[in-house]
Order: C-alpha cells, then structure tokens, then sequence
C-alpha cells in the first residue's frame, strides 16, 4: 500500500498541485525573479546537480540567495558574508525554494520528502541512512518541521528514515501543515555555528 501511495496517488498529487502552484504564482515568480537579479546578480536561479530517488542526479533549481563576493586570489568569500539581508529574507521565508516546483512537476522531487543533499554525500552514509533515497526527495520533511538546520546530521538523516518506514497520505499532511508553521515562525533556518548547514563528513566507521 505505501509503494502504490508513493508511486501513483503522491506522484499525481504532486503533479497537479505543483502545476497549479505555477500557473497561480507566475506573476510573483517573475517578480522575484527580477529583484533577485537587480539585488544579487546573475544567474537569477542557482542549479546544483542532487541525487533523487534511487541515488538518480537531476538538476535542483533554487533561486540565489548570494552574492559571488570573491576575495583578493579570486576565491568566494564565506558564507555570512555573502548572505545578504535580502537572500536571508529569503530563506527565512522559503521563497528561494519556490522554483523547486518545477522539479516537482517533472518528477525529481515530491513536496514531501526528504530534503536532496550534495552528490559527493552519497558515498558517506551509513546502510540505514542511504535508506533516504529509497522516495523521491521533497521541499519539506520530517527533518525541517523537527528542527530543520538546528539538528546534527545523524538527527537530520534518523527523521528522514522514519519518513520513509511510515510514509502515508496524513503524515505527509501533517508536515506540510507543520511547514506552514514553521516558516510562519521562522525556525531552524540556521544551525547554531554557522550562516547554513555544516558540511557532513560521514559517520565512523563502526556506525556503519
């Protein structure tokens, strides 16, 4: 039952309303689209190649939270520096996530699920949390309506296995009811060491 919910009932769902979600907000699309460029520069939309569902690459889109500020030898200054008042307005609110329909309307992402990470993580998880690429990723889980860059990355990846074991219509209802909350509140934007999330360095060997 939760393989034909996964692959037919929430692959339609997904479709529909990430279809509806585009027609609905093109205009504001579009505005965005616009004060991102003139605020932070070109490429208006940051693409960045993600594993789906299966471990599968496709291409995630974003908008652009940072500038490109580089220091004196050409290399990109640090994240809090280049995370401008305005791209931190974005992330506090989502709005950088908005172009993620798109994914979801072809098929890379659902809106819920959990969250795609880097390529070069693939390598480093554990048996139980490689399990996360067993549904196809989303905009929101488990993990970002429990703590989201507030939790360690065991934390973050023992959420979105317990997602995957227990993935229902009404869970997947909750989340995205508690997503709404959360970004109403603006909680868990930032871990509590940096400007985003720390880079994961896999787990030790014995937890493997």
């Amino acid at each position: 039952m939760r393989r034909f919910y996964d692959k037919v009932i929430k692959r339609a769902a997904d479709f529909l309303l990430a279809l509806f979600a585009l027609l609905v907000l093109a205009i504001p699309l579009g505005i965005l689209s616009v004060l991102v460029k003139t605020r932070l520069g070109s490429p208006v939309l940051f693409r960045q190649e993600r594993p789906g569902k299966n471990g599968e690459i496709f291409t995630l889109y974003k908008f652009r939270t940072m500038t490109d500020e580089r220091d004196g030898n050409g290399n990109l200054l640090p994240d809090e520096v280049r995370l401008t008042k305005f791209g931190r307005l974005l992330r506090n609110l989502s709005l950088d996530e908005l172009p993620e329909f798109y994914n979801i309307l072809k098929g890379d992402m659902s809106f819920v699920g959990p969250r795609p990470l880097l390529v070069r993580y693939l390598p480093l998880y554990s048996e139980r949390q490689a399990m996360r690429h067993n549904v196809r990723p989303g905009l929101t889980g488990l993990a970002q309506v429990n703590g989201r860059n507030l939790l360690t990355w065991e934390e973050k990846f023992e959420w979105d296995v317990k997602y995957v074991e227990n993935i229902s219509p009404w869970l997947d209802i909750k989340i995205l009811f508690k997503t709404v909350l959360n970004v109403l509140k603006r909680e868990g934007i930032s871990s509590e060491t940096s400007a985003t999330m720390e880079e994961f360095k896999g787990v030790q060997e014995a937890d493997r």
